[in-house]
């Protein structure tokens, strides 16, 4: 993966370059699924946040839990998550957006001082696109999804995940992108596409 590609994976669709990383530890927390399904979410995080070399904590002091990934038959549910339009500005208006696009999924992020990210939530309908997907498929690229702040346009043509036989893998490409940018040379945000070159060779040395 050349800084090119790279590039492409952080620029958004006005143009701009922007990427980030989690900037603390990863305590998430998971809504609408069974309890045999839980293990399978969280065991997907885990998973990433250990290939990223970042850390998962049991609570976070400011927010306690700071990844939240909600699970919804329609995107009616969310307007009636106790508290939940505190925690998501306008959660109303953007439930009408989504239920306009007859969209599945929907990731906001919040960030620090600094520009890391500090927060995520993640809503999934549960659409018979989804619902047809493995549980360890849909949970591994949500937490593909949720580790950096991908461009809106990143994984639009091409999945991060790969069928090797039976099994759903990270690209290794994608993974290698990951681990560097979590490289602690390089800053949590990063606005100037020059980042990308920084980020590529990274990504060359680790493969």
């Amino acid at each position: 993966m050349d800084a090119q590609a790279v590039q492409a994976l952080f620029t958004r669709s006005d143009g701009t370059y922007l990427f980030a990383r989690w900037g603390r530890p990863i305590v998430p927390v998971v809504f609408g699924v069974d309890d045999a399904t839980l293990p399978v979410v969280k065991g997907a995080f885990e998973a990433v946040v250990a290939l990223a070399g970042h850390q998962m904590a049991e609570t976070d002091p400011e927010l306690g839990a700071n990844l939240m990934v909600f699970f919804v038959r329609d995107w009616d549910e969310l307007r009636h998550v106790p508290k939940l339009d505190r925690l998501v500005p306008d959660l109303r208006p953007l439930v009408d957006r989504l239920e306009a696009a007859e969209a599945n999924q929907y990731r906001i992020f919040r960030f620090d001082a600094a520009g890391a990210i500090k927060a995520c939530f993640v809503f999934l309908r549960m659409d018979e696109h989804l619902s047809a997907a493995p549980a360890e498929t849909v949970a591994l690229s949500q937490a593909v999804q949720s580790i950096l702040l991908w461009s809106d346009q990143a994984f639009q043509g091409v999945s991060p995940l790969a069928r090797v036989g039976e099994a759903v893998v990270l690209r290794p490409e994608i993974a290698g992108v990951i681990r560097a940018g979590y490289d602690r040379v390089l800053p949590a945000m990063a606005q100037e596409p020059a980042h990308a070159l920084r980020l590529a060779a990274r990504v060359v040395a680790v493969q």
